[in-house]
């Protein structure tokens, strides 16, 4: 067939794989399956199917932070695009780009059985949405999709009506081309305020968050100018992996020994972070200090705190603008970090290999003893539950491109599905997952499989307490009978083994050491079930 008399469905194809997406996740229904077909078999793109709609969604999601570009999903039309909901909104608040092709019912049919006003539906969840307008703007509809995807950063769903992948059009490509040209830094008060409080600044101190992850070299460089310490905040986790004055993640998971330094700390130089409550503790550790917020995007600035200056303008930019200023004015280095012990600011209390109930092993031993034995160049993945913050704390990953938080929208049971889409990224690499009992039965168990079918290096961590511990705790803390919260799961190993891949049960700290072998010598997705004391999990950091 020529490019003359060419079917709607295989203009789309044909278009999808032309903006450079070699992979599509997604799940065939009546409206995408031959787009889908004609991507693989003429176009030689990857199609990757997933067990449920949302899990495609969440998969392209996991793809698009690791390889840093625009993910792209495919479902079908009704129940396809509500199962997606959750997804598109942890997308939508996590800012990544995605393109959702989305089948819908057939215009003519109004009446169809899975029909639903599909924009409302994805207005909600605070993705975009793009109508296919008619066969002949195929191609700059699936463009403009593409576009909004990468300048808006967040999901944007192309809604395609099922009665016009029959009609016949001529392909023509077409894209749009965004500007990727950094924002200048400001001239004028705001930067010669800025520069007026860190050349004061006694105690300054280096917070940089997912925003300005491409500025690592610079803003360190700024750092040692002032001597200054560094921190992140936890989606930035592992951006100064390696200098001798990271602090680590700055706020609620930081150390008693970190609050005190950052009590101490009298100007805080924000790059490219929103200032979430996590972050500052609900503003308390940024309380009588100078804040200066250097943010490209002008909505984040203000969102959370009002800070004593803004500049809207790229971090990397900036911090090279601010150390030369400094060296202009010969200010003097602080000496700040001449006062720290890091080793002892970044040491979280230890764990007791001995000190578990009779079936289970101790938590935070048992992480600290993964951290030791878990492949060094790794994607880590976490899901989201009460055990997590020890996780983010204890649990390290290379660099912010190699760490998934799906915890966007404050959701249990989007891990797997993340891990998955991780590990078809980064094809040399392992994934390493961390989740709980109630995520891993929402979310995990139904996708095991197709890690195993895809033959992904997984390694799962399941810290399984029987419970839904965020809920657990609370009936704890009221004096309150738990009984509710607590389930008697299948043996989660067992299920692994029954899926294709390898579980092992650790109910004791001897247990844990022959799982910890196992790592080593794994062929297939591996799960490593954690049995744990519901009462002996520590509190979530918040």
């Amino acid at each position: 067939m020529t490019q003359s008399d060419s079917y709607v469905f295989q203009v789309i194809a044909r278009a999808v794989w032309d903006h450079q997406a070699e992979t599509v996740f997604g799940l065939m229904g009546d409206a995408n399956l031959f787009m889908i077909d004609h991507y693989v078999r003429e176009c030689g793109g990857r199609f990757v199917p997933a067990a449920h709609e949302g899990s495609a969604v969440l998969m392209a999601l996991a793809y698009a932070h690791v390889q840093d570009r625009v993910g792209v999903a495919s479902i079908t039309h009704g129940p396809a695009l509500t199962n997606c909901v959750t997804a598109l909104t942890e997308g939508a608040r996590g800012g990544i780009p995605l393109v959702l092709l989305a089948g819908d019912t057939p215009v003519l049919h109004p009446r169809h059985l899975q029909s639903i006003d599909q924009r409302e539906v994805v207005k909600a969840t605070g993705a975009g949405f793009e109508q296919m307008r008619a066969p002949e703007t195929a191609t700059q509809d699936v463009a403009r999709a593409f576009y909004r995807a990468r300048a808006e950063r967040r999901p944007i769903v192309l809604n395609m009506p099922a009665d016009f992948m029959w009609h016949r059009q001529p392909y023509e490509a077409f894209r749009h081309a965004v500007f990727d040209a950094p924002a200048l830094v400001p001239e004028g008060d705001a930067l010669d305020t800025a520069i007026g409080m860190i050349a004061s600044a006694k105690r300054p101190l280096i917070l940089a968050g997912a925003g300005a992850c491409r500025a690592r070299d610079q803003i360190i460089r700024l750092a040692d100018r002032l001597e200054a310490p560094l921190a992140t905040t936890l989606k930035a986790k592992g951006l100064f992996s390696g200098h001798p004055f990271n602090m680590e993640i700055f706020g609620t998971l930081s150390t008693p020994a970190a609050y005190g330094v950052m009590a101490k700390a009298d100007c805080i130089i924000c790059f490219g972070s929103g200032l979430h409550d996590f972050t500052t503790d609900r503003g308390t550790l940024l309380r009588g200090k100078r804040l200066v917020q250097v943010e490209v995007d002008p909505r984040k600035i203000g969102h959370n705190l009002h800070p004593d200056v803004a500049l809207v303008a790229d971090a990397g930019l900036t911090a090279d603008n601010m150390v030369y200023w400094l060296d202009q004015a010969e200010i003097p280095p602080s000496g700040f970090t001449h006062e720290l012990d890091i080793t002892a600011l970044t040491a979280h209390p230890s764990g007791d290999r001995e000190k578990a109930k009779p079936g289970s092993v101790n938590y935070v031993w048992a992480l600290e003893a993964l951290e030791q034995s878990l492949p060094d160049k790794r994607v880590l993945v976490t899901d989201g539950g009460r055990f997590m913050t020890e996780v983010w704390c204890r649990i390290s990953a290379p660099d912010p491109g190699s760490f998934l938080v799906t915890a966007n929208f404050g959701s249990i049971g989007l891990g797997l599905q993340e891990a998955i889409g991780a590990g078809i990224a980064a094809p040399d690499r392992p994934v390493v997952l961390f989740t709980g009992d109630g995520g891993f039965m929402m979310g995990g168990i139904n996708e095991f499989n197709t890690a195993v079918r895809l033959g992904l290096d997984l390694i799962v961590i399941l810290c399984n307490d029987s419970a839904y511990g965020a809920e657990h705790i609370q009936f704890v803390d009221r004096k309150m009978d738990p009984g509710l919260t607590t389930f008697e799961w299948p043996s989660f190993a067992a299920v692994a083994n029954a899926l294709g891949g390898r579980g092992i049960v650790v109910t004791s700290a001897d247990e844990l050491d022959l799982a910890i072998e196992a790592i080593a010598d794994r062929k297939v997705p591996l799960l490593i079930e954690l049995r744990l004391d519901p009462n002996d999990v520590p509190r979530m950091r918040t």
